[in-house]
């Protein structure tokens, strides 16, 4: 495995002061909660490389803390408090400015050619590419709740990050680095902006803090979530095949029901062929589950732009024989009437039961996890292609290790306009067979 040299780390901190009264505490719904067990998501940018005359490290680390006395919470650490009256804990988050960890890493041997494999593979350095590998939501009492890492390459440079999800979600994630890479571009002249609107969401008639029994939290000895006996690959559909795959889908749904969108085609397509090589008997069940963005859904709905962690996950379920046999535009109309009958009531009813049965899912280990189901994260909606530090824009994008359970689908915005990359990681069985899977490859294109 070639080398990824550590030259620094260090802990970069917000930009004046940001301790006012009404930004010390945020806390934590039932929703940020449930994710007290999983990795720090893992996200990150391959760009070309900058001319050695740009000083592009001490350009960064000023322009991030410029960002981070706007998204003030990735500076701060996650607080556990001991409730001894009823044997609990509780959560928040202290916005106290301890900082972010910045890592300059080197890797001389690594090239931009080995990011874009022609079949899509991903090499196992990559993990080396990431931070805050192998750390969880709870450990962000200790840890830094954002970690980011410069690689420098033999031609290019990959800046990724590790965010502690309980604090913010993809759209939160992805505008905060919109604002560092402007801030970055345009020598700090991007300062002016918006205060940060944090989602302010709870329900009436949940109390907060919300306790958690000491037991649940004692309990969970989860390992990494790395699967050994999974591979990853990037999968990448191009206009065209997003074009074809659409048009048969509303083919074989005819006119009376609703059309579905593209992006419904295509996890149809993927629910189906990733679920008919997982060796499940028809009868069994199949789920497809979708991380949806609750903003514009609550009622009375939060600001588009608000920060937070404010995703749930909504299943569509049929039956293995089902989503075989009553074809692809079935499959994909199960999620669009998935995803169009959500309402504010479902929330509601997941938040208060979760409080009054606190379960706190844990990942991890070899088991088939999601040997029935596929995980649909990430969004083609984020403008991950946009962000230009000022040495140009991203050639790609990659997902990290963090949370990598069989099954799970991180959807990307391709680098053609209209086109979609789908970052899979699979059991290696279930791979080998989608790949010989004409009906499948015949509506992708490996990169």
């Amino acid at each position: 495995m070639a080398e990824v040299t550590v030259i620094s780390s260090s802990i970069v901190r917000a930009e004046g002061n940001i301790n006012q009264p009404e930004r010390t505490k945020i806390h934590l719904t039932s929703f940020d909660l449930n994710l007290l067990q999983v990795d720090y998501t893992q996200r990150g940018l391959l760009f070309p490389k900058p001319d050695p005359e740009n000083h592009f490290i001490s350009r960064l680390k000023a322009s991030l803390s410029s960002a981070l006395a706007i998204y003030f919470p990735f500076a701060g650490r996650l607080v556990k408090v001991d409730n001894h009256e009823d044997n609990t804990v509780s959560f928040h988050v202290d916005c106290n400015n301890s900082g972010v960890k910045f890592v300059y890493a080197i890797a001389e041997s690594v090239s931009v050619s080995d990011f874009l494999q022609l079949d899509g593979s991903v090499p196992e350095i990559f993990t080396l590419l990431f931070p805050m590998n192998g750390v969880k939501s709870i450990n962000g009492i200790s840890e830094p709740l954002l970690g980011l890492q410069v690689t420098e390459m033999k031609d290019g440079v990959f800046i990724s990050f590790g965010y502690n999800h309980m604090v913010a979600d993809g759209a939160s994630i992805w505008s905060f680095f919109r604002t560092w890479s402007k801030i970055c571009f345009n020598g700090q002249q991007e300062k002016l902006h918006q205060p940060l609107v944090l989602k302010g969401w709870f329900l009436d008639g949940i109390d907060f803090p919300i306790h958690i029994p000491v037991s649940e939290i004692e309990a969970k000895t989860a390992t990494t979530s790395r699967e050994i006996s999974t591979k990853e690959r990037l999968f990448h559909f191009t206009k065209k095949n997003i074009y074809d795959l659409k048009a048969k889908v509303n083919d074989e749904i005819g006119s009376s029901e609703q059309r579905v969108s593209s992006l419904q085609a295509v996890s149809a397509h993927m629910w189906r062929s990733m679920i008919r090589h997982n060796g499940l008997n028809s009868e069994e069940v199949a789920r497809c589950i979708v991380a949806v963005d609750l903003r514009q859904r609550l009622d009375p709905p939060l600001e588009k732009e608000c920060f937070g962690n404010v995703v749930y996950n909504a299943i569509a379920t049929t039956t293995v024989g089902e989503l075989q046999d009553r074809g692809l535009g079935w499959a994909a109309l199960q999620i669009s009437k998935m995803l169009r009958s959500l309402r504010n009531e479902d929330y509601r009813a997941c938040a208060e039961d979760w409080v009054r049965n606190v379960k706190i899912p844990t990942f991890g280990g070899e088991r088939r996890m999601a040997g029935n189901s596929i995980i649909i994260s990430g969004s083609p909606r984020f403008e991950v292609y946009d962000n230009d530090f000022g040495w140009g824009r991203p050639i790609a994008t990659r997902t990290g290790p963090g949370n990598s359970i069989s099954g799970k689908l991180v959807l990307f915005r391709g680098i053609e306009d209209g086109s979609v990359d789908v970052h899979a990681t699979l059991f290696s069985d279930v791979l080998v067979k989608l790949l010989a899977d004409v009906e499948f490859m015949e509506n992708v294109t490996i990169t």
